[in-house]
C-alpha cells in the first residue's frame, strides 16, 4: 500500500498549498486524481515522490516496493540517446535480460529507428513515449502518473492505457492525475477531488453519482457539481 498522509504544507508560512490531504492506493487499483489548475495535483505528486525535505514522512510506502513515475514533461538527458536513457533505468533498478523486452516496447511505439538519436530533438509525443517506456521497464508496484496522454497520438493513447489497466490487473497501483475525465471515468477505479487545497471527495464514480444528484450525468458533470457546490459553502 501507498499512504499519503500530508497534514498541511505551505511554501511560505502565509501561503498553505495542501492540508487534510490524506488517501491510499491500493495495489491492483486504478485511481483518478483530479481538481481544477492549482488544486494542488502536481505538489501533491512531488511530495509523494519525495521531493520536498519537509514532507518526507509524509509518504509511507511497503519497503522494497518498487514506484515509477510518468511526468507531465518529459525529462531527457540532452548528450543521451534513447536508448541510452533505457540503459540508464535498467542499471538504476539492477534488472536483468531486458534488452527484448526494451527491444518490444520501442517497437511498440515506432520508436526503433529512433533508438540512436537523441530525445531532446524528439517531437513531445516522441518524449512522452520514451517517459512511458522507462517508467513500464521496471514493472513497478506503484506509478505516479502525471497527464500520460498529452501530446500523443489517439493509437499510443490507446495502447499505453491498455497497458496500465494490465499493470492494474497484474496488482500496480495507480495515481493518474489528468484533465482528461473522459479517459479517467473510462479507466479509473475511484477518484481522489482536490478542491480549496484539500480533498472534497474521495470513492467511486457511481457514489459521485449520487452524491452529486447526477445519475445521468459523466465524471464532468459531477465533478462541475461538486466543484460548483464546494464554493456555495465556502460562501455562505
Amino acid at each position: 500500500m501507498l499512504s499519503v498522509n500530508i497534514n498541511q504544507f505551505a511554501y511560505n508560512t502565509n501561503d498553505i498549498v495542501l492540508k487534510d490531504v490524506n488517501f491510499n492506493i491500493n495495489p491492483g487499483e486504478f485511481v483518478g486524481l483530479i481538481g481544477e489548475n492549482g488544486a494542488g495535483k502536481s505538489t501533491t505528486i512531488k511530495i509523494i515522490l519525495g521531493l520536498n525535505e519537509q514532507q518526507k514522512d509524509a509518504v509511507s510506502i511497503e519497503k522494497e516496493k518498487k514506484l515509477s513515475y510518468i511526468p507531465e514533461r518529459p525529462i531527457i538527458y540532452e548528450e543521451m540517446t534513447l536508448w541510452e536513457h533505457i540503459e540508464l533505468c535498467a542499471a538504476s533498478y539492477y534488472l536483468k535480460n531486458w534488452e527484448l523486452e526494451a527491444e518490444r516496447l520501442v517497437t511498440l511505439f515506432n520508436l526503433k529507428e529512433s533508438v540512436y538519436k537523441y530525445p531532446k530533438k524528439f517531437s513531445k509525443g516522441m518524449q512522452q513515449k520514451l517517459m512511458f517506456i522507462l517508467a513500464y521497464l521496471p514493472r513497478p508496484d506503484f506509478y505516479i502518473v502525471d497527464e500520460p496522454i498529452m501530446g500523443l497520438d489517439p493509437l499510443s493513447i490507446k495502447i499505453i492505457l491498455e497497458m496500465l489497466q494490465a499493470e492494474k490487473e497484474r496488482g500496480a497501483g495507480i495515481l493518474m492525475s489528468t484533465h482528461a475525465l473522459d479517459t479517467a471515468e473510462k479507466y479509473c477505479d475511484r477518484f481522489i477531488i482536490l478542491a480549496d487545497r484539500t480533498i472534497i471527495y474521495q470513492g467511486t464514480f457511481q457514489n459521485l453519482k449520487t452524491l452529486t444528484h447526477n445519475e445521468h450525468g459523466d465524471l464532468l458533470d459531477c465533478f462541475t457539481t461538486l466543484v460548483q457546490n464546494n464554493e456555495d459553502i465556502k460562501h455562505a
